[in-house]
C-alpha cells in the first residue's frame, strides 16, 4: 500500500485547517502558501472533502474552507479511505473484494487479513487533534 499525494495532501489541508479552526473560513489561497500545493490540486481534493461532509465551503469575498466538527472527530483512517478508496495491502482483502477462487488454500490470506487490520485499526485510532498534539503518535511510535 501506498498513500498517494492526494491522500498525503488531503491530511495536510485538513491539519492546516485544524491549526487555524479559530480563524473562521481559511481562503484556499493561504493554504496553497503554507503548504507548498498547486491551487488546481488544491481545489480537487477540497471538492472531495467538501462533498463528502468533512469540510464546510463559503465562495466569494470572505469565503473558504473550514472543518466542520472539533479536530479529534476526524480519523486518519476515514480520511485516507475517502481520498484512497482502500488501504489493503493487497487486492484481495479490500473492502468489498471479489471473493478470490484460491482464497481456501491460500497460505497468505491470513497474513494480508491481519496486516489490513492492523493498518485499519492504527489510523482508525489517530485523529487530527492527535497529529497537531503530537502526544499519541509519541506513545504509539514503535522503539
Amino acid at each position: 500500500m501506498i498513500i498517494s499525494t492526494k491522500g498525503r495532501y488531503a491530511l495536510e489541508v485538513l491539519i492546516d485547517l485544524a491549526e487555524h479552526a479559530d480563524e473562521g473560513y481559511i481562503p484556499l489561497k493561504e493554504i496553497t502558501e503554507r503548504q507548498k500545493i498547486s491551487l488546481k490540486y488544491l481545489e480537487s481534493i477540497m471538492t472531495v472533502l467538501s462533498k463528502a461532509g468533512l469540510v464546510d465551503g463559503v465562495h466569494g469575498r470572505g469565503g473558504g474552507y473550514r472543518l466542520n466538527r472539533s479536530a479529534s472527530e476526524y480519523y486518519l483512517g476515514e480520511i485516507l479511505r475517502l481520498t484512497e478508496g482502500n488501504l489493503a495491502p493487497v487486492s484481495c482483502v479490500g473492502d468489498n473484494a471479489t471473493p478470490c477462487t484460491k482464497a481456501s488454500d491460500c497460505r497468505t490470506l491470513p497474513i494480508w487479513s491481519g496486516l489490513n487490520n492492523v493498518i485499519n485499526e492504527y489510523l482508525d485510532k489517530i485523529t487530527l487533534a492527535d497529529i497537531i498534539s503530537h502526544a499519541k503518535l509519541d506513545a504509539e511510535r514503535p522503539e
